[in-house]
This record gives structure tokens, C-alpha cells and sequence, in this order.
């Protein structure tokens, strides 16, 4: 189970800002320790300006917040109201799932912990097979949804400046900063596959089939993947606020 919220947050980083190099490249918190997903998001965001770093580039990595939404809104939003709260950065955290129309949804925002905490990818595959196995064709149709949440100040990010009255009365030129709390939504319709098919990906990849493609996401190339997928969808409406964000 994850570590609850802990209650005085800030406490978890101690001036996380001068621990980490400062330049004038802002810095955009990747809330997630999968090196491969900071990796993948970084090259998302190659010829902005912009730096990428994830929860492990922290000077010490915060307690994990739990995910008590019941919406993959809520879940994304938590994340990232967290962890920009303890780090002080401009974040992007996500939440996805798969949602299996014959199970009324299920497992939706719980697909990370389907079955109980402490199954492995291969065990929850077999029991939502097993839970479908009398479905037909027709009635196996699935969607992987993902929504990714960008919680922050753009006072780093913004160079326009604005008048502003100070306490004394004077008038003076203070810069602009907008406060960020967006998501953003990727989904990708499909169908379950009877048994699993492919080697790549991860999770439920190898039973589900892409409904324009007809192969599963474990049988896709990795650049298929990302053009396909919800998480790929997501990221990239992300990304392009956050691109119009930076040349604001």
C-alpha cells in the first residue's frame, strides 16, 4: 500500500530549489521515479526550453502520496498537487488504466492494483481473462484511458510583467504569475484479446488489440505504441500547452 499524505509536506524537501542547479532553463518535475518515463517525456520536449527531471533528481525523494481519487482526474491531480507542493516545481504527473466494457468498467483506477495488492502483470491478465472468459467477440471492447495533470506557477516560465500596487501606494513592474492546474485526456479504443499475444510493452499490453490496428500493444513497435497510445495522446496535448506556455 502506498505511504498516506503526510501532513506537513513541505517538510519532505528542504528548499529543494537550491539544491538543484539553478539556470534559467525551467525546470518541469516528472512526478514519477521510472527513469524510462522521465527518459520518454524528455525526448517529448526536445527543442523547447525546458528541463526535464524526475522524482530520483530530487535532493531527497518525498514520501508517495495515496491515490484515493476515483477518477483517473482526481488520481493525476492528487499526484501532481503533491509533488509540486513539496518541490516547489512546475509538475506533470499522470494516472491511467484500462476500462473493460463487459466488467462495467473495471479495472479502471484501479488497474495498477486489480486483484489485490502484490499480483504480478502476468497474474492480473489471467484473472481478467478468466473473469471474461464467457464474453463473445463482440461484447470485449475495452479503451485505455490516461490523464495527465500540469500543477504549477509559470512565474518561471513567463517573461511578460504587469503594473501592480504596492502596499505603500506606489505603482510598480512586477513580473506576471499565472498559476497552472490542467489536464489533459488520451484514449485509445480497442478490444480484449482471448489470450495474450506479444512480447513488448508492459501491464495489460499483450491482451489488448488496438481496434484500428488489430494487433495488441505488446505487438506494436515502440514508435507505434507511442503514436497510438492514451498515455502518448495525453502527453503530447500536454506538451503542446506546455509549449505555448514557454514562448508566452
Amino acid at each position: 500500500m502506498k505511504s498516506p499524505l503526510i501532513s506537513s509536506p513541505q517538510s519532505a524537501i528542504r528548499n529543494p530549489q537550491s539544491a538543484i542547479e539553478k539556470s534559467i532553463t525551467p525546470t518541469l518535475l516528472i512526478a514519477t521515479s521510472n527513469k524510462g518515463k522521465v527518459a520518454e517525456i524528455a525526448t517529448l520536449l526536445e527543442g523547447l526550453d525546458c528541463r526535464a527531471i524526475g522524482l530520483e533528481d530530487l535532493p531527497q525523494v518525498p514520501p508517495a502520496v495515496e491515490e484515493t481519487g476515483t477518477t483517473f482526474v482526481e488520481n493525476a491531480l492528487i499526484k501532481a498537487d503533491y509533488y509540486q507542493r513539496v518541490s516547489g516545481l512546475l509538475t506533470l504527473a499522470d494516472d491511467s488504466g484500462l476500462e473493460v466494457d463487459a466488467l462495467d468498467g473495471r479495472p479502471g483506477v484501479y488497474s495498477a492494483r486489480y486483484g489485490g495488492e502484490g499480483l504480478s502483470g502476468a497474474q492480473q491478465i489471467a484473472l481478467l481473462l478468466e473473469e471474461m472468459k464467457d464474453t463473445p467477440e463482440e461484447k470485449r471492447t475495452a479503451r485505455f484511458v490516461c490523464v495527465v495533470a500540469l500543477v504549477g506557477a509559470a512565474d518561471e516560465t513567463s517573461g511578460k510583467r504587469e503594473s501592480a500596487w504596492r502596499l505603500d501606494g506606489a505603482v510598480v513592474d512586477s513580473p506576471v504569475t499565472p498559476q497552472i492546474r490542467q489536464t489533459f485526456e488520451g484514449r485509445c479504443e480497442g478490444r480484449i484479446a482471448i489470450a495474450p499475444r506479444g512480447a513488448g510493452g508492459f501491464g495489460y499490453d499483450p491482451i489488448f488489440i488496438d481496434a484500428e490496428l488489430g494487433r495488441t500493444f505488446a505487438e506494436l513497435s515502440p514508435g507505434e505504441k507511442s503514436s497510438r497510445s492514451h498515455r502518448g495522446k495525453a502527453l503530447r496535448a500536454a506538451i503542446k500547452y506546455l509549449e505555448a506556455l514557454l514562448k508566452g
